[in-house]
Parts: structure tokens; C-alpha cells; sequence
């Protein structure tokens, strides 16, 4: 049996749906933030502590929200970002940064999923107003509209150079600790 090879591409076993996924090697046509297309997300689930949440578009838009301005170095442009702090969600469903969660908030990171499967990973202390000077907001809305091409949900921070660990089209925020 011959060995199968990719030339130039990095070859990914995925167990999603049975599927391989083949992968450009950076450098071999690989853009910095490839995505594939997906259906738009209408909700968010949040899952904290194995307890998942769903939030439609509307929850989300009707809790306090923050704008903020960041450079976009894809479009060239300054874009202004309306949404609810990451920090809020996590303490109105189950993590408040106190005395008696700092411990946990320290040993956890965040898995912010796309529709499109694209995944980032955050530290929890860099989406704690108390701990971090970054902003990272869960967006609904850019320059007083829709977000657009990008969805109805988008996760941005304000303190990225660039938008690399922004997910368009956010389908799911998983918090998990490490003990």
C-alpha cells in the first residue's frame, strides 16, 4: 500500500461527521483567518460548569451594552462594535469574578466557537475587566447596523493587533477550568 501524500498541505484527521480535512501548510495558500462557509448562527450557547445556556440574538441585545472601536486591518478600516462583555455573560450565567472565584478564573480558558467550526481560545483573566485592559465583547451590531457577512453573533477584542482570534457567525463560548 502506497503512502498517501500532500504535497505542501498539512493532512488533519477531524472526527466531525466522518470527515477529513486537508489543511494549506502556512505559506501554501493558507490566509491568516481561512473560513469556511456555514449557516448563519441565530443563538449562543453558552456552557459553564456542563450547564449550557442558550441565548437568542434579542437576550443578548437586551442586556447593557458596550461599544467600543477597533482597527480592522482586513477592511482597512476603524469599525465600532456594539455588544455585551464576555465578563457579564459569564458572570449573569455562573462565574462573577470575586474573592471565592479568582482561583477558578485564573485556571480557565474560554473555547469560542463558529458556526464554520473556526475556533479561538482565551484566557478567562483577559476577558475580566478586573484583571485585563482589553474589552472583549460579544457583538450583535457594527456601525450602528448588522453585523452582516459576519452574522448575527461575533466575538471581538479590543486589544488584539489583529483580528485573528475575532469568530464571526459565534455559535457557542465554552468555559473550561483546569485543576
Amino acid at each position: 500500500m502506497k503512502p498517501i501524500r500532500f504535497a505542501g498541505y498539512l493532512a488533519i484527521a477531524v472526527i466531525l461527521g466522518g470527515s477529513l480535512c486537508v489543511i494549506p501548510a502556512r505559506g501554501q495558500g493558507m490566509t491568516e483567518h481561512a473560513h469556511t462557509e456555514a449557516a448563519l448562527s441565530t443563538s449562543l450557547t453558552l456552557v459553564i460548569d456542563g450547564k449550557a445556556t442558550t441565548l437568542s440574538v434579542t437576550e443578548l441585545q437586551a442586556m447593557p451594552q458596550k461599544t467600543i472601536t477597533v482597527h480592522n486591518p482586513h477592511t482597512k478600516m476603524d469599525e465600532s462594535y456594539t455588544g455585551v462583555e464576555l465578563s457579564d455573560l459569564l458572570a449573569k450565567y455562573g462565574v462573577a469574578l470575586d474573592k471565592t472565584t479568582q482561583r477558578k478564573i485564573l485556571r480557565s480558558y474560554l473555547r469560542v466557537e463558529g458556526a464554520d467550526h473556526y475556533f479561538v481560545l482565551y484566557s478567562a483573566a483577559e476577558v475580566e475587566g478586573e484583571i485585563h485592559n482589553g474589552d472583549v465583547i460579544v457583538a450583535t451590531g457594527m456601525n450602528g447596523g448588522g453585523l452582516g457577512e459576519d452574522g448575527a453573533i461575533k466575538l471581538v477584542a479590543s486589544q488584539d493587533k489583529k483580528p485573528m482570534r475575532w469568530v464571526r457567525n459565534v455559535t457557542k463560548i465554552t468555559l473550561v477550568t483546569v485543576d
